[in-house]
């Protein structure tokens, strides 16, 4: 299989739609929450587009059809940037496809003389964590708690992490 990360253009968009429809299915998955994503989740696709601080966004392509998605949102001022989102359409992943995209943010990253580049997988998503660990992302720089306000009894949290002696929810 040929395989390329090249420049995401418009031509892509259809293709970035249905990626970004596959990341909100894994979300809505994992939380075992329908209703993430809303009823159109590609559009948030649209929205990202329009990102200040987008730099890119690359495709992955495996024999001419697109399979992956990534970019780099640069903060502004502060030399920092995160890699946002990597999606790999399922079929195609463990094939190096999610490791090229990242290794193209980082070069970016690189280029533009950013100190630090962050990823934010959602903490259900253990494989998401455990590539980016193997990416050699192993450093913690923030961590987000929330409380669910919602009335929603599906929703259910899942114990079982601890950090500094905290037991947490996921």
């Amino acid at each position: 299989m040929a395989r390329s990360i090249r420049s995401y253009t418009p031509a892509d968009f259809t293709a970035g739609r249905a990626l970004w429809d596959e990341l909100t299915q894994r979300h809505r998955d994992i939380y075992e929450d329908q209703t993430i994503g809303g009823d159109d989740p590609g559009a948030a696709f649209d929205l990202y587009l329009a990102m200040d601080g987008l730099r890119g966004p690359w495709v992955a392509e495996l024999d001419g059809k697109v399979v992956g998605l990534t970019g780099l949102l640069l903060e502004h001022g502060w030399n920092e940037a995160e890699i946002e989102p990597v999606i790999v359409s399922a079929p195609y992943r463990s094939q190096g496809v999610g490791e090229a995209l990242v290794q193209r943010a980082l070069a970016e990253a690189r280029s533009a003389g950013v100190r630090s580049v962050t990823v934010r997988p959602v903490a259900r998503n253990v494989e998401a964590i455990a590539f980016f660990v193997r990416a050699g992302f192993d450093a913690v720089g923030q961590i987000d708690l929330f409380q669910d306000l919602s009335a929603d009894a599906d929703r259910q949290m899942k114990p079982g992490i601890t950090l500094h002696g905290h037991a947490l929810k996921y």
